[in-house]
């Protein structure tokens, strides 16, 4: 495109500056150019390459599964053969994160939900999760289902009327007198702060950085493959990109196992309820997740997962039918008039809410200890787990719809739900009515709130139900991804691989009860916050990252080359025809071009989709006819031992289209 020469081309940013480059710069810049473009394909014009087109030799990672093994494993035989002195350490471990980390849980949080609107509204928007031209893979319907599902689960029945009420009845510090109208609005903004937006920023950032690298990229889904910019390739597949899929696994295992635990409390406590046989000790609880994590091992290693698909979306339907029966037969007009007004103040105090810590007080301390740092810990440690879901599900998306919808659906989805049952056991509590109370446990406070409702004995069994099998997709689900981690990203792991973390996962849940002891929540919250932030310290490197991978992208190189060729264009139009011009394309002298000062054939623009063999060694390959050199389709990697996508195994995560669906995760 004609442009005027560099030097009277006015200054810019981004990645293609306007001066005219040096002498020995034009001089390297041509060296450079003896050796071709990767496939001659120049890094503006990659259409992108999606990790199903790329040869990889999948299998499990010795040393990944074997470090994160013995740690679990010793863990699990800390917790049952000296209880005690776990649950020592683990408290002074968390009086030591909370004290010294608290303010970098609470920093990072809102640096992600800052970092996510960024990526989503800026230019970076527009790139795909998917090679150019791909569509979605799932309408956007059945898209928003799944994300509904994401955001449903055992933590919104078993904190859905506690955590309203709580902060009702005990207000964060400094906002409101306790069981007064302003404390009932402020009480609801704290429950949506804490599973809101931030909480979803966290699982969006996760997600898009692996959905990018997947789709876009053509690398495996590891969290270690997003590291790949400040890693690079070697460092990546060497101990630092390991030791990230390590953190992730212990990540996942400890927040998986933590909603393990409250489902069993949840669940034994509906036993008690329906049977009235009274207290249920330890070891009942124990033989309830031991029962449960048996379904859920043969749910994904039996390969039935359709039945367990059919179960799911039943479950979901309903929840959404508990849900509705207790806007229903509740106090529907005072919910009308709560929500819209407790949504208005949650937005009004976001910037507050974020802002209260240490600082404020020791009260404002504790109350941070106690709710917001565990969340923000809870969430870390989900967002392996969840992000590699929303990956899955948001292949062909642009970035911009990706963030407005994972932000803004199951934030609604929190907000209904804790709306609707924290609303109503605050209502029950103005009425007096008995066992609505903070010193009510939260398994026990939700059968209250239902037993204050019409048929209470159904909505009971329907409870139990429902956190029954969120329970097994959940741990079903978890139990997959990280047996991907720990197979060097292979879709669909090994049944053995799958079934050792699904046990790992009860043991670990089976610990956090011990060391709980009466107070298990404790023991949950206690150990989801200490094994966390190693976690928090990577999705901290991996917002930088991220933007570096977003920076080289095609789309972005184009956008550029275009702002800037246009700019110059118009320019020396003007000046040398004044209105009568018309912008052509023509060759320019070196450093006098759209992409003066961009260098095309650095590695770091061009290595990534130099396309290579199973062992890592570069092969040629036809972009335009989709073919390898040596003749390689898609189809030979289910006939190679360790290769490819295999033809089955348990679980079905990477199973193609809507009909090959994995339940979603519940929280």
């Amino acid at each position: 495109m004609a442009t005027r020469p560099a030097h009277q081309q006015p200054e810019s940013g981004g990645s293609t500056p306007s001066r005219k480059p040096t002498a020995r710069e034009r001089a390297a810049k041509v060296l450079r150019r003896e050796t071709q473009y990767p496939h001659d394909m120049h890094p503006g014009l990659v259409p992108g390459i999606g990790v199903d087109e790329q040869r990889v030799r999948y299998g499990t990672d010795r040393l990944v599964f074997g470090v994160a093994a013995v740690l679990i494993l010793g863990f699990v035989g800390w917790g049952v053969f000296s209880t005690e002195s776990l649950k020592t350490v683990s408290d002074v471990a968390l009086a030591w994160v909370v004290e010294n980390t608290g303010w970098f849980f609470s920093s990072l949080i809102a640096v992600v939900l800052i970092f996510m609107l960024f990526v989503g509204f800026s230019r970076f928007g527009k790139i795909p999760l998917g090679v150019d031209g791909e569509k979605p893979e799932y309408s956007k319907f059945s898209w928003i289902a799944m994300m509904f599902s994401a955001g449903v689960g055992i933590g919104l029945f078993f904190f859905g009327p506690y955590e309203p009420l709580a902060f009702y009845l005990s207000p964060a510090p400094g906002t409101a007198d306790p069981e007064t109208a302003e404390a009932m609005h402020k009480a609801m903004a704290q429950t949506y702060f804490h599973w809101g937006l931030n909480a979803w920023a966290i699982y969006a950032l996760v997600g898009a950085a692996v959905a990018y690298g997947t789709h876009r990229r053509g690398r495996v889904p590891l969290m270690s493959s997003i590291f790949a910019p400040l890693l690079g390739r070697s460092r990546t597949a060497g101990l630092a990109g390991r030791a990230i899929d390590m953190f992730a696994i212990v990540a996942t295992l400890f927040g998986t196992a933590a909603s393990l635990g409250i489902g069993a409390l949840q669940i034994g406590r509906g036993v008690e309820i329906v049977s009235g046989i009274g207290k249920l000790p330890n070891a009942a609880l124990i033989g309830i997740i031991a029962i449960l994590t048996a379904a859920f091992i043969a749910s994904a290693v039996s390969g039935v997962s359709r039945g367990i698909r059919w179960l799911s979306s039943i479950n979901m339907s309903l929840a959404l039918a508990l849900v509705i029966f207790v806007f229903l037969a509740g106090p529907t007009l005072f919910l009308l008039n709560l929500i819209p007004s407790s949504v208005s103040e949650y937005f009004s105090d976001l910037l507050q809410m974020m802002g209260k810590g240490p600082s404020w007080g020791e009260d404002a301390a504790a109350f941070s200890a106690s709710w917001t740092v565990f969340y923000w810990a809870w969430w870390i440690s989900w967002s392996p787990f969840v992000g590699m879901f929303l990956a899955r599900i948001s292949r062909g998306r642009t970035l911009r719809e990706y963030v407005q919808y994972v932000l803004v659906v199951p934030t609604l989805v929190s907000i209904v739900f804790f709306g609707i049952f924290g609303g109503t056991a605050i209502w029950m509590r103005t009425q007096g009515q008995p066992g609505i109370d903070i010193d009510t446990s939260p398994q026990d406070l939700f059968f209250q709130v239902l037993d204050g409702l019409p048929l209470s004995g159904i909505t009971t069994f329907l409870a139990m139900f429902c956190v029954a099998i969120f329970f097994i997709t959940s741990a079903d689900s978890a139990s997959v991804v990280m047996g991907t981690l720990s197979q060097r990203g292979k879709p669909v792991p090994d049944r053995k691989v799958i079934t050792f973390w699904g046990l790992a996962m009860m043991g670990i849940a089976v610990v956090m009860l011990l060391v709980g002891g009466n107070s298990a929540l404790e023991g949950l919250q206690n150990l989801i916050t200490v094994s966390a932030l190693p976690f928090a310290v990577i999705l901290l490197l991996m917002m930088v990252a991220f933007v570096r991978d977003l920076s080289t992208d095609p789309l972005t190189i184009r956008s550029e080359y275009a702002a800037h060729a246009l700019e110059n264009a118009v320019r020396a139009g003007i000046d040398e025809h004044g209105d009568n011009f018309a912008i052509t394309i023509e060759k320019t002298p070196d450093g006098e071009g759209a992409g003066a000062g961009f260098d095309s054939y650095d590695a770091t623009v061009t290595d990534w989709y130099q396309r290579t063999d199973e062992e890592g060694r570069p092969v040629d390959y036809n972009y335009e006819s989709g073919e390898y050199a040596d003749g390689w389709t898609a189809e030979d990697a289910s006939e190679e031992p360790g290769t490819g996508t295999p033809a089955s195994g348990g679980g079905d995560l990477a199973d193609e289209g809507e009909a090959g669906r994995r339940p979603a995760p519940a929280r």
